[in-house]
């Protein structure tokens, strides 16, 4: 079947790649079936009915040339209706068999397609009876009524297939809306959600069988990701003291280079650690932001003065927010740290109601970024890597997930510049929600 309709869709069509849903396939699909079945059925109909009336005809026509001939033999006269003898109009396959000393009858179509019917026997003399009668008005129209009723009847099962379609793929199509919406809230990270109690209903079919697999494959990843994430934070736990240790025997040794360049490496991975955690905290859902109102505008401006005075902050319109400061903080120190690290002077900081940019004039992020977002342990491409251990990013967009914000990135290209042509810069964008979380982590209700 799909072969079937996919050789009469044209190319062209195909490589448009329409969508549609399982709905209307499934409608066409039994429209088509129910439509084929419909005419089938009504051409053997039509056929085995008129068949039928020709045969009868054929018998009636028999009786009335034996009763001819038995009157014609015994007065020697034509005393019945449409009988003729010898008649030249007769037709020479029926001819044939009466020469056979047969008697016969044959069917022949008019110029209008309507069936003559013809008999004919041999008689005493030589001669050969023959008569000529026509379709009947009455079967005419009745094999018209026929034609009718089964031309009502082959639309009627075509709407009534289509509507049993679309009842059936419409239960199916919303089934599979439910699985798809549960199936994006677990990816997005909401790992009591389970695909089966989603989709409901009784009726237990392949849908069901989908969902209890993706459930089951939702439950083995989560077992999978929470044993990694504890192994994660375990290992960075256990290293924060050997490590701080490190850290204040550097501090001890005496001064000179060597010691700078150990002081350096542990100081790094004393903060690689740390980052480590905070992954492993923000993975683990159960951070929660700790809200306070704050006018944005100026926060931003204080908190960029104390880390870089030569960063420009630029107020467009200020705004009062409520969000969590510290990790507003954290994430900004992360966004200036990475256009410091991967990007180029000068770097600016823009403040616009709720949203915050942060610019550089470097090569711009790295495709993948821009396609997928941060990912740990990943700094880009060879222009904005072989510096850091690529969480800062990960963390900022973590942060901003407990807080309720969205992080965007985009690079800056001279207006209409094709793809190809080199960004002018990289902007990071923070967009601080309406309405904050609570300290449970969920959104507070508005009237």
């Amino acid at each position: 079947m799909r072969g079937i309709v996919g050789r009469l869709i044209p190319v062209r069509w195909a490589r448009v790649g329409i969508r549609t849903g399982v709905r209307w396939k499934l409608s066409v699909a039994i429209a088509f079936v129910g439509a084929l079945v419909a005419i089938t059925l009504s051409l053997v109909v039509h056929n085995a009915a008129r068949v039928s009336m020709l045969d009868n005809a054929r018998d009636l026509a028999d009786e009335r040339i034996l009763i001819a001939q038995r009157n014609y033999e015994l007065s020697s006269r034509l005393n019945f209706p449409n009988v003729e003898i010898d008649d030249p109009n007769l037709p020479p396959e029926l001819r044939a068999k009466v020469q056979e000393g047969r008697r016969a009858t044959y069917v022949t179509d008019d110029k209008g397609g309507v069936p003559d019917i013809w008999a004919a026997v041999p008689v005493t003399d030589g001669h050969v009876l023959s008569l000529h009668t026509g379709f009947t008005d009455r079967s005419t129209d009745i094999l018209k009524d026929l034609d009718q009723a089964l031309i009502i009847g082959s639309i009627a099962v075509v709407l009534g297939g289509s509507a049993l379609g679309v009842l059936i793929g419409g239960q199916l199509s919303r089934r599979l809306r439910k699985a798809a919406a549960a199936a994006n809230q677990v990816a997005k990270g909401e790992t009591d959600v389970r695909v089966r109690e989603a989709i409901g209903g009784v009726v237990r079919d392949e849908t069901d069988d989908l969902a209890r697999a993706v459930d089951a494959m939702t439950d083995a990843l989560q077992k999978r990701l929470d044993a990694e994430r504890r192994v994660t934070a375990d290992i960075a736990h256990e290293l924060r003291t050997p490590v701080t240790g490190l850290l204040t025997a550097a501090e001890l040794l005496p001064p000179g280079r060597p010691t700078e360049l150990v002081l350096d490496r542990a100081k790094a991975m004393r903060t690689l650690v740390e980052d480590v955690l905070e992954v492993a905290r923000l993975d683990g859902a159960s951070e929660r932001a700790e809200l306070q109102d704050i006018m944005l505008g100026e926060f931003v401006s204080r908190r960029v003065a104390a880390k870089d005075p030569e960063i420009e902050v630029r107020v467009i319109h200020e705004s009062e927010v409520t969000t969590d400061p510290r990790r507003l903080e954290r994430v900004l120190f992360n966004l200036l740290a990475n256009a410091a690290r991967h990007g180029k002077p000068p770097i600016q900081v823009s403040v616009e109601g709720r949203v915050i940019r942060v610019r550089d004039h470097g090569p711009g992020f790295p495709e993948k970024l821009l396609a997928e977002g941060p990912s740990r342990f990943r700094t880009g491409s060879s222009d904005r890597a072989g510096r850091g251990h690529g969480l800062g990013l990960t963390i900022a967009a973590g942060q901003a997930r407990v807080m309720g914000a969205r992080l965007t990135f985009r690079n800056v290209r001279p207006p209409g510049a094709p793809g190809h042509v080199p960004a002018e810069g990289a902007v990071a964008v923070l967009w601080l929600p309406e309405h904050a979380p609570t300290s449970t982590g969920s959104y507070p209700m508005m009237p």
